[in-house]
């Protein structure tokens, strides 16, 4: 941005120079400059196309090293598929991502290299068109205009050269808005913005009243529907939601927490209907350990002056005292075993000690003296 400004700034004030200059060259040379703009902006828009695909190869890419990392063992365990994830999705998603990149930048090249060229263009036609189109130019005035135009070519070119960085970012952000990123799901998070409402810690009954829910499944045909469902959920009780592989128990929850958003049917809290205004403040009522866990270094968003003491107590009491440490409110390492992590996730649980807990397969690779 401040290149941006600043050339900018040189532009403008060129511009106004020249038309102080004479007024009759300046707008044949706005007229100029638009037909130039118009045939560079045809070639950008074809560029933009191709960032927007690399941008995509991009993300499968990234899928890719992730399972390279994540993956390893297995890779190198199994020859074949090392080779085969090498060759046909590692290497083929690589070189997609560079040939699009590559074409996108090659667009943006020449359009430099045509801008210029008609640069150059409007030098000599404002020197030796321009006096017999136009009467009454004098020599000092067409002197001013060419210094002035050639002085001008740098911010131009270096204008120029900023609008593929500008294209780049729009695809970029255009990326993550499809993602739905913002943690609210309705803009950008404030994080100052008061609830619509405050969790009721005396509330008596949660209901889901047909609700329903679809997504499409991959490698399959048709979606996959969850509902209608009615279901009460009572204060103080514990309930088990059960059922096969696939069969929704997941969706379910994430319905019931106000991760997803029901497709019809309500969700109330005693007499309080759940909208998309009101959803964030539900959401507050959870507390939850998913089987896809994410375990933050740090206790955020925690303002218990004891928080420190509170959470020494429950890393004895999970007997992780030996391998993690708190020092400021952060754990001293999360480099554990899959069933000390999920042990120390259950303490981030503890410690938000919200109205509802919500534990999906939490005892699944625990040994059974944890279990119980």
């Amino acid at each position: 941005l401040p290149p941006l400004f600043l050339n900018l700034a040189i532009a403008i004030g060129c511009l106004v120079y020249l038309s102080w200059l004479s007024k009759a060259m300046f707008i044949a040379l706005l007229i100029f400059l638009a037909v130039s703009v118009m045939s560079w902006m045809l070639p950008e828009r074809k560029a933009k196309r191709f960032l927007g695909v690399a941008r995509e190869q991009w993300s499968i890419l990234v899928d890719h090293f992730r399972s390279m990392t994540e993956g390893g063992k297995e890779l190198k365990l199994h020859r074949q598929r090392r080779a085969a994830f090498l060759s046909q999705h590692l290497l083929g998603s690589a070189r997609a991502f560079r040939n699009d990149s590559v074409k996108a930048g090659s667009i943006y090249a020449m359009d430099n290299t045509w801008s210029q060229v008609l640069y150059f263009v409007v030098i000599v036609v404002m020197l030796f068109a321009f006096p017999n189109l136009i009467g009454g130019v004098s020599q000092m005035v067409l002197t001013g205009f060419a210094l002035t135009v050639l002085y001008l070519r740098g911010p131009m070119v270096n204008l120029m050269n900023i609008i593929p960085y500008f294209s780049a970012a729009q695809v970029s952000h255009k990326a993550i808005a499809e993602l739905g990123l913002s943690l609210t799901g309705a803009g950008v998070e404030e994080p100052e913005a008061p609830l619509h409402f405050d969790p009721d810690p005396l509330w008596r009954s949660l209901a889901l009243q047909q609700v329903t829910h679809k997504y499409y499944r991959e490698k399959e045909n048709g979606n996959f529907s969850l509902g209608p469902i009615d279901l009460v959920f009572q204060r103080g009780e514990l309930v088990f939601i059960v059922g096969g592989n696939g069969s929704g128990k997941t969706t379910l929850v994430k319905l019931l927490t106000g991760l997803y958003a029901p497709e019809k049917g309500t969700i109330r809290v005693d007499d309080q209907n759940i909208t998309d205004e009101t959803r964030e403040s539900y959401r507050q009522y959870f507390t939850a350990v998913f089987a896809d866990f994410y375990l933050f270094p740090e206790l955020l968003g925690l303002t218990d002056p004891n928080l420190d003491e509170r959470a020494r107590a429950y890393i004895s009491q999970l007997e992780l005292d030996r391998k993690v440490e708190l020092h400021d409110h952060k754990l001293s390492t999360t480099e554990l075993s899959f069933g000390q992590r999920k042990r120390l996730a259950l303490l981030t649980a503890f410690l938000e000690d919200r109205q509802i807990y919500v534990f999906d397969e939490w005892s699944a690779g625990q040994d059974p003296y944890f279990k119980e």
